[in-house]
């Protein structure tokens, strides 16, 4: 379709992605708290981010120009 977004994820990225949103939606549901990513998670997390940012035409910061 015109407007899908298709973004790959290698199998730690999913994990990440997946136990981020669980966690917050139980976080949201039941005021459970949330853990801290490591240093790994953050950085895959962040990647999938921008890319997901790019694929749907926003830039991932202030000074990004990779998209022009």
């Amino acid at each position: 379709m015109k407007d899908d977004v298709v973004i790959r994820l290698d199998r730690a990225t999913a994990e990440d992605l997946y136990v981020a949103l669980n966690e917050l939606g139980e976080h949201i549901a039941a005021g459970a708290p949330i853990t801290p990513p490591t240093a790994e998670e953050v950085e895959r997390l962040g990647r999938l981010l921008r890319d997901l940012a790019h694929s749907i035409g926003r830039k991932c910061n202030p000074h990004c120009d990779h998209l022009e």
